[in-house]
């Protein structure tokens, strides 16, 4: 096993030094000077701290933090979807920060294998930490070797929003729970001027959505193998593919998906243009009050024959934790009475009643500000589950992957391309 990450490793990730001119919000900071000699501050790599939901919250955690210990600072480094790029150049140079908020996906996840981070079980353990932790987001961020890549933190529910009162409009009388009720139903939305499902056809939406539609008729065993692989030949995943051409022909997606994002998606559900989406619970969040009092919550309607016996949704553990450098060692005092005030009772609670998060951690805390988020927490026994393919899928084949999504999205595509297309981004990976 390689002890370091390489110059060749992150050229091969597509990073490179010349990366670090391309931070846009880190308060004067480059990625190479990242690291801060002051041993008095803490330095904080996150996507927190503009417009990612939870960032008020954080940042006045931050700031309660600095109040209760007097003398010591954090300095925070915000990033968007290029933080493991720039986190990675820093940590080339030797400059990383000492804490990294990100979730477990694409480059992440080679990070501890290549000593980018450090495996973080002893810690949570010396600190009393483990039992904060809910069983499942403690497998789900523990690789298969028994290192722990993170200190869980966000997860997530994804499940479907409906709009109820777009339904009614269109005549549809109920939430429909079978691939026959959802063509029906976007048929007569469709004939009212609705869009019946909207979907960013051409962003890690659409490929969240098109994974969930492939498992119907996979086991979670099976779905695994599948994206850990890229082998969608089984039985079960061709009949998922199919099942998704099926819906996607006959009109269940709104018109050119194969072109929206999740910015498209969640301004037409949001603007009462379309009638359904595919939700994770921090959008879910940012629904408007006017449209989501007319919002159902459920899954996503099975075929006949599926694997599963209800409806399906999604739930993640991974989507943010907190990720130590090995420059992060070198502060450890500091970082562990950091991550004690992040597990606190309170200040999980703040992210849950404040920004409406789901939590990887134990709490009796719920939304009530957030009725979707809170009706999302409560479908329970109501739904199957499926599995987030993030942490199986390989990081190079991550990008592939979207674009055989989009080419999956796009009407009149055989159930035979879009399969050879998902393959293919994994032997070009």
């Amino acid at each position: 096993m390689r002890s370091s990450l390489t110059r060749r490793d992150l050229l091969a990730a597509g990073t490179g030094l010349a990366a670090a001119a391309a931070l846009p919000a880190l308060s004067g900071c480059s990625a190479l000077a990242a690291a801060d000699s002051d041993p008095d501050t803490l330095v904080v790599h996150t996507q927190l701290g503009t417009t990612a939901p939870g960032s008020p919250t954080y940042l006045a955690a931050v700031d309660r933090f600095q109040n209760e210990n007097p003398g010591l600072k954090v300095k925070n480094l915000v990033n968007g979807d290029d933080l493991g790029q720039v986190y990675e150049t820093s940590r080339l140079a030797r400059k990383e920060a000492d804490v990294v908020m990100v979730n477990l996906y694409d480059k992440t996840l080679a990070w501890t294998d290549v000593d980018a981070t450090v495996d973080v079980l002893p810690y949570l353990e010396d600190w009393g930490l483990r039992e904060r932790v809910l069983p499942a987001a403690l497998s789900a961020w523990t690789d298969d070797r028994g290192r722990l890549r993170a200190f869980p933190y966000f997860a997530t529910n994804w499940p479907v929003a409906y709009n109820r009162a777009l339904l009614d409009r269109a005549g549809v009388d109920e939430i429909p729970t079978t691939g026959d009720a959802l063509i029906a139903a976007a048929r007569k939305l469709r004939a009212k001027g609705i869009a019946p499902v909207t979907v960013g056809g051409n962003d890690w939406t659409g490929q969240k959505l098109l994974a969930q539609i492939i498992q119907t008729f996979l086991s979670p065993e099976e779905a695994r193998h599948a994206y850990s692989t890229g082998d969608f030949g089984s039985r079960g995943a061709r009949e998922g593919i199919e099942y998704f051409t099926t819906l996607r022909d006959a009109g269940v997606f709104a018109d050119k998906a194969q072109g929206l994002t999740s910015d498209s998606m969640t301004t037409q559900y949001n603007t009462r243009s379309a009638a359904i989406e595919s939700a994770m619970s921090s959008a879910l969040a940012k629904v408007p009050p006017e449209v989501a009092r007319h919002t159902e919550v459920g899954g996503w309607p099975l075929a006949e024959g599926a694997a599963h016996a209800r409806p399906t949704v999604i739930r993640a553990f991974t989507l943010i934790g907190f990720w130590i450098s090995p420059n992060g060692v070198r502060k450890i005092g500091h970082v562990e009475k950091f991550l004690r005030f992040m597990y606190r009772p309170d200040t999980v609670s703040r992210f849950i009643t404040e920004s409406g998060r789901d939590m990887a951690l134990r709490t009796d805390t719920v939304s009530t500000d957030f009725p979707l988020v809170a009706a999302a927490q409560r479908l329970g026994s109501e739904v199957s589950e499926v599995l987030l393919p993030d942490v199986y899928v390989p990081p190079a084949a991550t990008q592939p992957l979207i674009t055989a999504t989009s080419t999956s999205f796009t009407r009149g595509t055989g159930a035979a391309k879009v399969r050879a297309a998902l393959e293919s981004a994994y032997r070009s990976a």
